[in-house]
């Protein structure tokens, strides 16, 4: 039997401004510790990413639910995937909608021979039975299937769907007219992650092109803070030219 303490109250919520809360996973390991983001509009609420699925994220934020919620996967990775199975309007992007409808292990990074998924990560325990050797992605059925240049309105604002691949296939971020973008792990201001199984740096290199063309004024992203338009560029900058130099991984296929 584990010695940890078991935790309190395994999420923490942060308000962001009127519309925005910050959700995260305090007893679990910084490095890889997802922002979950509840995005209130005026007429439909979205949850962008659902973290490990350890603890009930549905009971935890239903006071400030008010009407309808669609929860959103940036992608398939268990960090950002692991609570979908919990709302009953779930969406994800085309090319991971398999994965999640299956529970796909490998697809989300947790099975144990990745080894993401380490008893170390947990702090505190989410619950008194918990155990790393059991956790899994459980399976749930999208409702809803995204694509390139979806719109989600939400009455008061809309987001557009950009789809992002490189660190996987899949991978989102939503756009507004106010210059905000969400950027799920596509960009954010630590170790970018693109020599998993899933990711491919050449594609990655053409998502960052692109954003770079795109009008930022601030990203919410995927781990770690929130940031400005200067670090957006300067964190692509800084990626593209590591990695268009000769001999490096982005020649491969």
């Amino acid at each position: 039997m584990s010695t940890k303490p078991i935790c309190q109250s395994w999420f923490v919520t942060q308000k962001i401004n009127d519309w925005l809360y910050l959700i995260s996973e305090p007893h679990y390991y910084w490095w890889n510790r997802a922002n979950l983001w509840l995005i209130k509009g005026q007429k439909q609420d979205l949850l962008l990413d659902t973290g490990l699925g350890v603890s009930s994220l549905r009971q935890h934020i239903a006071s400030l639910i008010d009407k309808p919620l669609l929860a959103i996967a940036s992608h398939i990775h268990f960090d950002h995937s692991g609570g979908m199975h919990e709302f009953e309007q779930r969406a994800i992007h085309a090319a991971e909608a398999k994965a999640l409808q299956t529970g796909d292990d490998y697809e989300a990074l947790c099975t144990a021979e990745q080894g993401w998924v380490l008893e170390e990560h947990f702090e505190q325990l989410p619950h008194a039975d918990f155990t790393v050797t059991q956790y899994t992605l459980h399976a749930a059925e999208p409702t809803q299937v995204l694509a390139e240049g979806d719109v989600l309105d939400l009455g008061d604002r809309a987001f557009e769907v950009l789809h992002l691949p490189g660190h996987s296939p899949g991978c989102i971020g939503l756009y507004d007219s106010n210059q905000n973008l969400f950027s799920g792990d596509v960009v954010y201001d630590g170790e970018l992650l693109d020599q998993l199984h899933c990711s491919h740096i050449p594609t990655y290199i053409q998502t960052y092109e692109r954003l770079q063309k795109l009008p930022v004024d601030t990203v919410y992203p995927g781990h770690y803070h929130i940031f400005g338009r200067s670090r957006y560029q300067q964190i692509m900058a800084e990626y593209l030219e590591s990695k268009r130099k000769p001999g490096c991984p982005s020649e491969q296929v």
